[in-house]
């Protein structure tokens, strides 16, 4: 997840039950709930008796706004488990210990949490969190399979690192809060369009050689293309990312492929290419590079004040593996322009057969492409363009997602020229 968090899709106006378990991990799960409420969700705190060992109601009441149930029979009524479960929009369990996640394979309804799980039939994330031994045990790894397969739950994580004090390193640490925020908002988002179809999506600079200290690239962040990595795989698809170099971590659930020329990122797309329902060209691929990488630094002559690349072109990889897209797929693009933008990506949509693409202006309000936000115009074959405002890459990404959905595919032929 990146930049501020302000209520949006698909998290604003939803009823979320956060279950919290007993764990170390508990500690992660106040900012969990602190990170939904701002994204504008309404997050209603369930603790075991365990987990009061490590965290207090008035923590979650602070930032959540509501009060915390810890009770099955309280004042707030004996049935508190049939109502919470009937008007939660999801479920989420974090920390999931070893003896919860027994309890909730078995079906047990001992404490307010685990009958409340019994009553909802929203959609349940688990995240487990234990001692790696105790997750590698044989009736854990049942316990779960038996949630996932027979129950439909989904179990985000755990992660491998550094665990509780004196157990070293593993598989059984608590994903990060903004991971399993990522596993809401999947559980969240019903896409039929998108659910368990294939996306393509490249993103990022590529570097072009010049010698081994040194290349010729551009000021692309990637972050408009793990944005849309982000929203497709909330909306249910199976993601690959082609990403040139960039800082930015790789968004849950995705598969990245790392790549750091065009000719690289050229072979990445050939090959996934074929197998892509929805393709998607965020990436800025430098246009030309070095005719010739030097094999050594080019070291600075003091009686020279100038210095000559000769450069050549870089494959087009939007172009060039047009031909090898899977008949039907629905295709974006996008265009960088400092003048006559409309014009030059209307130009290039037909060109390279896009079914959508968005054009930006390279000196764009709020730092335009080069920042997290930007002002975009959306262009279809046929219809007015459709600009958006100023806004948040992650909202541009779900403004996409949805025109593909109305987007009629183009014939491979109507690229010719």
């Amino acid at each position: 997840m990146s930049g501020a968090l302000v209520p949006r899709r698909p998290w604003r106006d939803r009823r979320i039950v956060q279950g919290v378990s007993g764990g170390i991990a508990a500690y992660k799960s106040v900012q969990l709930a602190r990170d939904l409420t701002r994204l504008g969700a309404q997050v209603d705190v369930v603790l075991t008796r365990g987990a009061t060992r490590f965290v207090t109601p008035l923590s979650f009441e602070a930032l959540t706004g509501r009060k915390v149930l810890t009770e099955l029979f309280s004042a707030d009524g004996a049935a508190m488990h049939i109502r919470l479960g009937v008007e939660a929009d999801a479920v989420c369990v974090a920390p999931a210990t070893a003896d919860l996640i027994a309890r909730a394979a078995a079906g047990r309804a001992d404490d307010l949490l685990t009958t409340t799980l019994l009553a909802t039939r929203a959609p349940v994330v688990i995240c487990p969190a234990m001692n790696d031994r105790m997750y590698a045990h044989p009736q854990t790894t049942r316990n779960l399979a038996y949630l996932q397969d027979e129950l439909g739950y989904a179990v985000a994580g755990p992660a491998t690192g550094p665990l509780a004090f004196g157990e070293g390193e593993g598989p059984g640490r608590m994903l990060e809060p903004p991971d399993i925020v990522e596993h809401v908002g999947r559980a969240l988002e019903k896409d039929a369009f998108l659910a368990g179809r294939q996306v393509l999506i490249t993103t990022g600079p590529t570097r072009e050689p010049v010698d081994p200290v040194r290349f010729v690239g551009n000021r692309s962040s990637g972050r408009m293309g793990h944005a849309l990595a982000r929203a497709a795989w909330r909306r249910g698809a199976r993601v690959t990312l082609v990403s040139g170099p960039t800082h930015l971590a790789r968004p849950p659930g995705v598969q990245r492929t790392r790549v750091a020329t065009a000719r690289e990122m050229l072979d990445a797309v050939a090959e996934a290419i074929p197998r892509a329902d929805v393709v998607i060209f965020a990436a800025a691929v430098a246009d030309y590079r070095p005719a010739r990488a030097r094999s050594g630094k080019i070291k600075r002559a003091r009686e020279s004040a100038s210095l000559s690349v000769e450069l050549t072109a870089n494959p087009d990889v939007a172009l060039d593996t047009l031909p090898l897209r899977k008949p039907g797929a629905r295709v974006v693009g996008f265009a960088l322009e400092t003048d006559d933008l409309l014009a030059r990506a209307r130009t290039k949509m037909e060109r390279k057969a896009f079914d959508l693409i968005v054009a930006n202006h390279a000196r764009g309000p709020g730092g335009g492409p080069f920042g997290e936000r930007n002002a975009v115009t959306l262009l279809a074959p046929d219809g007015p363009p459709e600009e958006l405002p100023l806004m948040p890459k992650d909202e541009i990404a779900e403004a996409v997602l949805d025109r593909l959905d109305g987007a009629p595919a183009r014939r491979f032929s109507q690229a010719s020229s």
